[in-house]
């Protein structure tokens, strides 16, 4: 689930590749003592075209978001950007906020230094991304075979889950290193490629082909695939008025596209077109995606003792590809929760679930 719902964002893969080749010899980096964010009236926060985030469309046309940041007496610009720049461009002073997975944040900014908070944990992918195969293979059956990926992604993690669900590991395939733009097209045309791993609306298109089976899907690791609304923590401790406007309008933007009212209908329709899909397609999507439509239940699971398993795999993948930093251990990292309990290195917490805000959103 790097998902891509558009075809404009294919070029998530050139970028997605020059970042992971960039952290093959990244040094890992403490956060700085830096003096503390200043007070701020303007924020910019990034989204990216994906079925879960599509809601941000529909928060900046509708109105909603303006009318929560003036509630808090601040301005907030909504800036859509394709994935991988919008994360890179999050790591500098430009971008206070940006949508991106659990498994990018801790790779990118979190690799870079960058203290990083979560408020909004907005939904798990629930079946986006998929492992096809051709002539009925099974996952024991990979052994010795070659499967496209994009290396280092999510599907590469998803992957690496399913392996060890089935005693295996990564050394028992060859992992063919394939850009997104290609991955699709290639296996759909090419018999001789017998298995491989994409997110949606990838997988639903290659599904569509004769001979193809899927074999395993994020729906039976959830949680593990998380998409987030992160802000820099020295911005956010200077300026809780952006986390409470962010959130506010968040859901109560879910709160309309859940309705199965004519305003929802037209919502959801808005967020298709602004995600390049018809209403039939986007919702589709929306059925492999577990949405948090209420706060209550994004508090619950922020809560759970299941997030933290969970991020610890995905924190240890990481590790072991150097996607942390060259040489960085697991527990060189600190990852802190909603109820103050923290993995790893406690004294280099550079990863903070924060709650809060949608706490104060469910009452």
């Amino acid at each position: 689930m790097k998902k891509i719902t558009n075809p404009l964002a294919v070029v998530m893969a050139v970028s997605m590749i020059i970042v992971v080749l960039a952290m093959s010899s990244f040094t890992f980096r403490a956060p700085k003592e830096e003096a503390p964010s200043p007070v701020q009236k303007e924020f910019t926060v990034a989204w990216s075209i994906n079925a879960g985030w599509n809601p941000w469309s529909y928060a900046n046309t509708s109105g909603i978001m303006d009318k929560w940041a003036a509630k808090y007496g601040i301005k907030i610009k909504l800036v859509r950007m394709d994935y991988m720049p919008s994360i890179e461009a999050f790591t500098t002073p430009s971008v206070d906020a940006c949508v991106m997975t659990n498994m990018d944040c801790l790779t990118i900014p979190v690799a870079g230094g960058i203290s990083c908070s979560a408020i909004i944990v907005g939904d798990y992918s629930n079946g986006n991304d998929a492992l096809i195969v051709r002539n009925n293979l099974t996952i024991p059956q990979l052994k010795g075979k070659k499967v496209n990926l994009v290396q280092f992604s999510v599907s590469h993690y998803m992957l690496s889950r399913a392996l060890d669900m089935n005693s295996m590991t990564d050394d028992d395939v060859k992992i063919v290193n394939v850009s997104d733009s290609d991955i699709g097209p290639a296996f759909i045309a090419n018999n001789d490629q017998e298995a491989v791993v994409t997110w949606n609306p990838l997988v639903m298109e290659i599904m569509k082909t004769p001979g193809v089976k899927k074999i395993f899907d994020s729906s039976q690791i959830p949680g593990e695939i998380l998409d987030l609304m992160i802000v820099k923590t020295k911005v956010l401790q200077a300026n809780p008025e952006l986390g409470k406007a962010i959130v506010g309008a968040w859901f109560e933007v879910m709160d309309i596209m859940s309705s199965r009212t004519d305003k929802g209908k037209s919502a959801l329709e808005g967020m298709a077109k602004a995600g390049g899909s018809s209403l039939i397609e986007y919702q589709n999507q929306l059925k492999t995606t577990a949405m948090f439509y209420k706060a209550s239940d994004a508090v619950a699971y922020t809560n759970s003792e299941e997030i933290k398993t969970n991020m610890r795999r995905v924190r240890n993948f990481c590790s072991k590809y150097e996607l942390l930093g060259s040489g960085v251990k697991a527990d060189d990292l600190g990852i802190k929760f909603s109820d103050g309990a923290v993995i790893g290195n406690q004294n280099n917490i550079l990863f903070i679930y924060d709650a809060s805000y949608m706490i104060e959103a469910s009452r």
